[in-house]
């Protein structure tokens, strides 16, 4: 059981109880190299993933001075340009997932990880069309039934690698990241570990308060 304060990788700065992932959108490359660790780690298959790259913006420049500083421009009000963004589940403090699923099957529990349970998810998808980041998956879905009488099959998403963090790992993908661009640790270190690198959030203030919860106010 990690105690919270192995440091596994740069980008890796806790595990455990209390432990958020969150991305830093100005480190990320889009080499997909997150993706692979967790398709190998968990043995996904080809065409799923719990984790995927966002490209936002593509081909376009930032304004002027902000190239490389999507952040930054973002808080400014300015456009960021291209920016590659990991997507997965954050294992948000206030879930919007959680809170409209009408089995229950989605739980979040005291050490912070939101769990689906598969025994009580119906496929009805209501998570997907809840969640900002897009995190749920169906890949059991009957394309174009499912919308209507929910034959979406179990949902799956990132479980945050909660059983390698349980023996004092840190997820794969945060762990093979190349250049640290997924961050592990309490609200407070991803906000010291942002800060010291310069880069901006990226998402708005809405989105944190779901994300982080009392703990939004971290990054402001």
């Amino acid at each position: 059981m990690s105690t919270g304060n192995e440091v596994m990788h740069d980008g890796v700065m806790s595990t455990g109880e209390d432990a958020r992932i969150f991305p830093d959108v100005e480190a990320c490359i889009d080499c997909g190299g997150c993706v692979v660790s967790c398709k190998r780690t968990w043995d996904v298959p080809r065409d799923e993933q719990r984790i995927s790259i966002a490209t936002m913006l593509e081909g376009q420049e930032a304004a002027s001075g902000l190239n490389a500083s999507s952040g930054k421009a973002m808080g400014q009000g300015e456009s960021p340009g291209e920016t590659a963004v990991p997507m997965q589940c954050y294992h948000c403090e206030n879930a919007p997932c959680v809170s409209v699923c009408p089995t229950d099957s989605l739980i979040s529990k005291e050490n912070g990880f939101v769990r689906v349970r598969d025994d009580l998810c119906i496929g009805c998808q209501y998570c997907l069309s809840a969640c900002p980041f897009g995190a749920p998956q169906f890949p059991d879905e009957d394309s174009g039934v499912a919308n209507l009488v929910g034959s979406g099959g179990n949902m799956d998403k990132c479980t945050m690698c909660e059983e390698r963090q349980d023996v004092g790992k840190g997820p794969a993908c945060a762990e093979e990241c190349a250049t640290d661009a997924i961050l592990v640790g309490t609200p407070e270190q991803i906000s010291d570990e942002l800060d010291n690198r310069g880069s901006g959030t990226f998402f708005n203030d809405v989105a944190m308060d779901i994300i982080f919860g009392e703990d939004a106010s971290e990054f402001r």
